[in-house]
């Protein structure tokens, strides 16, 4: 997942609304009459996930829009895209010409949900506190080019980098610097549970059920100071067990919108033949899906059967029998509608292409079938995932190059097993922290990574990483963002599979529909109202 100093031309182009919801609001099941979403995401707290909602851990799509609602930042992302914009801060900026250090100034008499003042001291601690306890699976790696943090005064704070980072602001947009209060979360400790404390526009209350979050209701916040105009004063995040469940909770009324996560399915129903009152709505999307490998593990150490695999699969067969308009094939850890993009895996292998890789194993003399487990998640990525694989599966070992087996694990299982090695290749998707080339790369490439991945190439973390984050205009950054593409699709530690599309259902009367999720999958609720409209 896991953003910003420029503007971004080609993300820009993808926020322009899609619908304006018109009627009158139906169905209800919320207390106070509040707006009811749903999600498929699950929120446990539990050994492996003792902190879903503390800042200093929490490094996944779901998580952060919880957070994003509660817990302020000094940035965020706009309403229609670009660059980030002050949310805390009344300005930030940077300081000098080589972009090494950053300054913001808070916005004038700021105080948390309680009333507590916050200050720059509160910053601080909050910045800090993710660096300390650098969190196993959590998002301290996305201020790996911070240095140190100086307070000066009440309400100035400057940022010192390591190295050049045009990227920075986008980075102070995330959960990751949320900034919390030292009243209630302690400088070297995660805060178990579900508990959240913030100053964004909402506080939370959590209903917890054998230690998983049922329902989570957002109330506006009457102390909140920044950027965000609120459209309402209370929203409802309600969890369902699948996609079915909740798309029937949609229909029969008592959820007003759902976004994450739609079977392939329901999309294709819900857009040839809408529910009486529902609308299906389009949205930019610039999620990933991929296969990771172990570069360590025997089956896959050689580059050759990595390279081969490459070669071999066909996306738009996958795509054709499981998910169909909701993805496209995807030939690059950075998406197509992201600046710096280039098709690095097509411009090499092609597409399904067997006598291709049939050489590449002959000539690294591996013999064939090649036996190998692909290992995915049947909880996390919602309904498609298990017949995405089934479907890979079938595809590669049709190729008779492959012997493929998979296997579906549950989230709890499946991301400490894949974090420790034990699996030579696995399925990951990937929501961005910021609509940057840098997060598709970066993630993966540098040392701390996301994937915990054995790989490691010195000419990305030494030169081309740096080298990229030293252009503020990002089409400056773009030989070096190409480079690090070609790379991955000589080595492949990764292997891109699709890029996915978003959409979500709403019922009529809901407005603010256009606006409530954003192209790497914010969830804005403070955008939706009701009304008539249209």
């Amino acid at each position: 997942m896991n953003r910003k100093t420029m503007v971004l031309t080609a993300a820009i182009g993808l926020l322009t609304p899609a619908l304006s919801a018109c009627g009158s609001a139906s169905g209800g099941g919320a207390a106070s009459g509040a707006i009811v979403v749903g999600t498929t995401d699950r929120f446990e707290a539990a050994d492996y996930a003792p902190a879903p909602f503390d800042p200093a851990y929490a490094y996944d799509a779901g998580a952060w829009n919880v957070l994003r609602q509660t817990v302020q930042t000094l940035m965020h992302t706009p309403r229609g895209g670009g660059q980030p914009v002050p949310e805390a801060a009344s300005d930030c900026r940077f300081t000098d010409t080589g972009n090494e250090s950053y300054r913001c100034v808070l916005r004038p008499d700021l105080t948390f949900a309680n009333g507590d003042p916050l200050t720059a001291k509160d910053v601080k601690f909050s910045i800090d506190r993710v660096l300390a306890i650098k969190a196993e699976n959590g998002p301290s790696s996305l201020l790996s080019t911070l240095d140190t943090v100086e307070v000066k005064g009440a309400d100035t704070v400057v940022f010192h980098l390591k190295t050049a980072d045009a990227t920075f602001p986008y980075k102070l947009s995330t959960p990751a610097a949320g900034i919390v209060s030292e009243k209630n979360y302690d400088a070297k400790k995660l805060r178990p549970g579900f508990a959240v404390d913030g100053s964004g526009p909402y506080t939370m209350k959590a209903e917890v059920k054998d230690d998983h979050l049922v329902r989570a209701v957002f109330t506006k916040n009457p102390h909140y100071k920044g950027d965000i105009k609120l459209q309402n004063d209370k929203v409802e995040l309600r969890t369902f067990a699948d996609s079915a469940s909740m798309g029937k909770a949609l229909t029969d009324g008592s959820v007003h919108m759902v976004s994450r996560t739609l079977a392939p399915a329901q999309i294709a129903d819900f857009s040839a033949k809408p529910p009486k009152g529902v609308k299906l709505v389009p949205m930019p999307g610039l999620e990933i899906r991929y296969l990771g490998f172990n570069t360590d593990a025997p089956v896959v150490k050689d580059k050759a059967v990595r390279q081969a695999l490459a070669a071999a699969v066909d996306r738009n067969n996958v795509i054709s029998k499981v998910y169909g308009k909701s993805a496209q094939p995807l030939y690059s850890l950075v998406p197509t509608t992201v600046t710096g993009h280039v098709n690095s895996f097509f411009n090499k292998y092609g597409e399904a292409n067997t006598a291709k890789a049939a050489s590449l194993l002959k000539d690294a003399g591996i013999k064939t079938p090649v036996k190998l487990t692909l290992n995915y998640t049947k909880d996390h990525y919602g309904d498609g995932t298990a017949a995405e694989f089934e479907a890979l599966k079938t595809q590669l070992n049709s190729t008779q190059l492959f012997d493929i087996t998979v296997q579906g694990n549950d989230w709890s299982d499946f991301r400490p097993a894949q974090k420790k090695g034990d699996y030579a290749a696995y399925g990951l998707g990937w929501f961005p922290d910021y609509p940057d080339a840098d997060n598709f790369l970066a993630p993966f490439l540098e040392a701390d990574n996301f994937l915990g991945t054995p790989y490691a190439n010195t000419t990305v973390r030494t030169r081309l990483i740096p080298d990229s984050r030293r252009a503020a205009d990002r089409n400056t950054a773009a030989p070096a963002i190409a480079d690090m593409q070609d790379i991955v699709a000589e080595d492949v530690p990764v292997l891109p599979l699709w890029q996915g599309k978003q959409y979500v259902a709403a019922r009529d009367g809901i407005t603010g529909v256009e606006w409530s999720v954003n192209a790497i999958s914010d969830l804005q609720l403070w955008e939706l109202g009701r009304g008539v409209s249209g």
